[in-house]
């Protein structure tokens, strides 16, 4: 096979799938927002199964239904079968997954389900099947062909399943009104933890490795504050300690470049006016936010009556991981 019919053939199975999502938007309707009302009115828990392939995808759902505040459990089908039903309770909704709707365990399971009185949404690409005619709820996953050229490795099909789950899971995101605080509590670990929920003051210079000069320092205590401190920059304050600007090593580079002579000038006539700030309640990614936005490397934390409380460096957010990814 050469490298032309490769690339050809990986366009051919991203089209095929791309078109098999696309189709699920006509089937987007009643059935789909009952199935979202009646997992939103459960007192329970959202139990999928499914066989194969359609289990792992079942999986993925539960995975992402979980992190989005709809709690969720995988049953595989064969453990029902041997004592695992035990853990399906009356209040829970079933979410069947099965491509030809006529899979063998979820075939005996069903009428197991029906006897405990759980309400069950079925999701297959036979429309015609028992599963899809016997269900609470219906939703239509089938798709034309698969991306396999033999039509036997599930691949359009897994997609489709996985995208109409997806829906499923966001629907109820909205519905539940879960904000991004809910998802920083249930992600609480790695980057993506930090990016949610790790605020400013939890990690700001403060205290006495904060640099401040006053308006009146004259320009070697200036450089002395900027070098012990070595964050390149200093806050400047008035005699209230009220903050009026921030001095960089770049105001100094420029200064040198207008004149060598520095004697009577203080740090008012170096600053720059009107810093970028924050308050320490901000999250620590939407100072990195700000850096980036201003190309600027520190900023400036105050406090509520715009005093210098805290200074933050884009090097020590990048270090913690905050960027996206």
């Amino acid at each position: 096979m050469t490298r032309e019919k490769i690339i050809e053939k990986g366009k051919e199975v991203i089209r095929i799938e791309a078109e098999s999502v696309a189709n699920l938007i006509d089937r987007i309707g009643k059935d789909f927002a009952e199935a979202v009302e009646i997992i939103y009115k459960s007192k329970g828990r959202v139990i999928l199964t499914g066989m194969g392939k359609s289990g792992l995808i079942a999986r993925k759902i539960v995975a992402t239904m979980n992190s989005t505040g709809t709690a969720a459990i995988y049953l595989h089908p064969t453990d029902a079968l041997h004592g695992d039903l035990g853990m399906v309770r009356k209040e829970d909704v079933i979410i069947i997954i099965s491509k030809s709707g006529t899979t063998d365990e979820l075939a005996r399971l069903f009428p197991m389900f029906k006897r405990l009185g759980v309400k069950i949404i079925a999701m297959s690409g036979n429309i015609d099947s028992d599963l899809a005619v016997e269900s609470d709820i219906f939703l239509d996953i089938s798709v034309k062909e698969e991306a396999c050229p033999h039509d036997l490795a599930p691949t359009s099909s897994t997609t489709a399943t996985l995208a109409m789950g997806d829906a499923l899971s966001v629907a109820l995101l909205e519905k539940r009104d879960f904000t991004v605080d809910d998802f920083a509590f249930l992600h609480p670990g790695g980057s993506l933890g930090k990016r949610l929920s790790l605020k400013i003051k939890e990690i700001m210079i403060s205290g006495d490795d904060v640099p401040i000069v006053k308006e009146n320092a004259e320009l070697k205590d200036v450089i002395f504050e900027m070098t012990s401190k070595r964050l390149g920059t200093t806050s400047v304050v008035d005699t209230e300690g009220n903050l009026k600007g921030v001095i960089t090593d770049g105001d100094l580079r420029r200064l040198l470049e207008r004149t060598m002579d520095i004697n009577g000038i203080t740090a008012k006539d170096v600053m720059s006016k009107n810093p970028k700030v924050l308050q320490a309640e901000y999250l620590a990614s939407f100072a990195l936010q700000q850096m980036e936005n201003y190309n600027i490397t520190t900023l400036i934390i105050i406090d509520e009556k715009n005093k210098p409380s805290g200074i933050v460096h884009l090097h020590d957010l990048i270090k913690l991981g905050l960027q996206s990814r």
